[in-house]
């Protein structure tokens, strides 16, 4: 897939789908995004280690994961993370798969300009190539509207139940 450029404000931002060698900046915009409301229990070093780990065997060809990074001036400034979440064998038309967005992150300084819009429009276009049945995510109070704006509706049909691990 080619990358998606655009001129906005006067830069060049390119939307790509990530690769193995962007794990690393990816760990860290991930620690930027989960530690900049809440106190990390892990350092910034560890965390970005053991996340780039994940990060690159995911990467590696696995066909259920996909990572779409935005770059402005070659600089990582925003990226969008989707599952493909198999469905047991159906026999009718229905389809056998849910994408699971998570991980969509834009740099404060980048916001508002439609970074987020464009790597959102290419993970639905992905997404439409896979068989999907429904996209399913969990939102931020403040993504709220994006996602609404984006053709998702409020739903009371997905119901949630925290697990608390048991301690060994």
């Amino acid at each position: 897939m080619s990358g998606d450029s655009g001129n906005q404000h006067g830069f060049s931002i390119v939307i790509r789908q990530a690769s193995v060698s962007d794990a690393e900046v990816l760990a860290t915009l991930r620690y930027n995004l989960r530690s900049s409301g809440n106190r990390a229990s892990e350092d910034q070093a560890s965390f970005v280690e053991r996340c780039t780990l994940w990060m690159q065997e995911r990467l590696q060809g696995n066909n259920l994961w996909m990572c779409w990074i935005a770059e402005q001036e070659q600089t990582a400034v925003g990226n969008l993370w989707a599952q493909l979440i198999e469905k047991i064998p159906n026999p009718t038309s229905e389809p056998e798969y849910y994408v699971y967005f998570t991980n969509f992150y834009v740099r404060n300084d980048c916001r508002g300009i439609g970074i987020g819009s464009r790597l959102f429009k290419s993970a639905l276009e992905w997404a439409q190539t896979k068989n999907v049945h429904v996209a399913i995510l969990w939102p931020t109070e403040r993504s709220v509207p994006f996602y609404l704006r984006n053709g998702f509706a409020a739903s009371a049909d997905i119901m949630e139940l925290k697990i608390k691990a048991r301690k060994q």
